[in-house]
This record gives structure tokens, sequence and C-alpha cells, in this order.
């Protein structure tokens, strides 16, 4: 079975980009490999996973810039899905991630939404099993 390899998240810059997901989120940086003429394939995911993985683009032109931090309308675009919610909530909090509301508890799970250094609103979630 096929399954998503990569997801493209729209950066302002590579490094800020990098440190925000490496050192506040907690993910791994799994690749940063200089493709030249100021082009890199940079790749962070989850401590652990092996599939689905974000690579981090550097907008190139007005058109690709216009969408840093609003990739999906404003609307919750990615998930990060938790085996501890709690522990991951205070860690990424420490860390100085903004999470734009408490954690609510729904029928499919314990679940906030934070937002990533451009303004892409992502849920932490931990669903019920």
């Amino acid at each position: 079975m096929a399954h998503i390899g990569l997801i493209t998240v729209v950066v302002r810059n590579y490094d800020d980009a990098i440190a925000f997901y490496t050192d506040k989120v907690g993910f791994d940086l799994i690749e940063d490999t200089d493709l030249g003429d100021g082009k890199r394939w940079v790749i962070v995911g989850p401590k652990g996973a092996t599939e689905t993985r974000i690579l981090l683009a550097q907008a190139r032109g007005e058109r690709q810039t216009c969408v840093i931090g609003d990739q999906t309308g404003g609307r919750v675009g990615f998930f990060l899905n938790s085996d501890d919610f709690a522990r991951d909530h205070e860690r990424m909090t420490k860390a100085g991630v903004h999470f734009l509301e408490a954690p609510r508890n729904e029928p499919y799970g314990t679940v906030a939404v934070f937002e990533d250094l451009y303004g892409n609103k992502w849920d932490l979630i931990e669903l019920k099993s």
C-alpha cells in the first residue's frame, strides 16, 4: 500500500524553520542537502517517524511568499498525533510553542491548536483508542 511521504510547508527561512521544528516542536532534522542557487532539500519529522515527514521549502517569489503562514486559508492544516498528550503539550509549551487554546477533550481524543513560527495552525492530538 502506498503512503504519503512528504508534505511541503513553505517557509521564510530554512534555518529559522529548522530551529522551530527541532528545538520547539521536538522533530528530528532528517536531511539538509544544499541543492545550489540558495535551494536546500530540508526534511524534518517526528522522532522515529518513518513515513510522512515535512519538506521545508523556502519561498521564492511573491506568489510563494504570500502563502507563508496561511497555506490552508486559516484552518488547521496539519495534525501531530501524540501517544502522550500531556507530556508533549507541556514540553512544547516550555519550549515556547504558542498554543491558541487550552487542551480540550473531544469524543475522538484530547486536542489543542498551536501555531508554527509563521502562523500555520496545527492540532496536537492524542486520539482515543
